[in-house]
């Protein structure tokens, strides 16, 4: 397993990143996934669409429940052909719970709990706790990776408006 150090801290403590970083102009990796009712779900599942992938390491914390719920925000008024999909390492029975008390609806939420299969894919895998990174990765109709953002602090949230363009810019 390849693994990255020097990419991004937690409260300024350094973490190893686990997995092979994607690259903008790279092919989007595969996965398997499962949704809040425990079906799963590859890249395979979003044909056709622009996926906006966004990465969190777990909803039960603050700054990834600012993160999903203005993602899911943003997805409301985002053309039908862009998914917004939000996933962590959080059980799907958690994330159902969470989604049900935020009031989710635009944005599909998915677990990479058991084999962090996404996680070491796009090299977010965060080794010492077994969580994601914070990224975001803008996913192509041809699955090219066409934006990258691996935030370097964990506790920091993303660019959301350059995300949204750059998926809106492949419409």
């Amino acid at each position: 397993m390849i693994e990255r150090s020097g990419v991004i801290t937690f409260q300024g403590n350094g973490l190893t990143l686990e997995g092979t970083a994607v690259e903008v102009g790279d092919l989007a990796p595969d996965f398997s996934i499962l949704t809040t009712d425990l079906a799963p779900k590859s890249l395979a599942d979003y044909e056709g669409k622009i996926i906006l992938l966004v990465t969190v390491p777990s909803l039960d914390t603050p700054v990834c429940d600012v993160e999903a719920r203005r993602f899911n925000q943003e997805a409301a008024d985002l053309h039908e052909d862009i998914e917004v999909l939000t996933v962590s390492t959080d059980l799907p029975f958690a994330q159902a719970r969470w989604c049900g008390a935020a009031g989710i609806e635009s944005v599909e939420v998915l677990s990479d709990h058991k084999d962090l299969s996404l996680g070491h894919a796009y090299g977010v895998a965060i080794k010492e706790l077994r969580l994601l990174a914070r990224a975001v990765f803008v996913i192509d109709r041809n699955h090219k990776i066409v934006y990258s953002q691996i935030v370097p602090e964990v506790t920091d949230e993303p660019d959301y408006n350059a995300a949204i363009k750059a998926a809106e810019a492949v419409l």
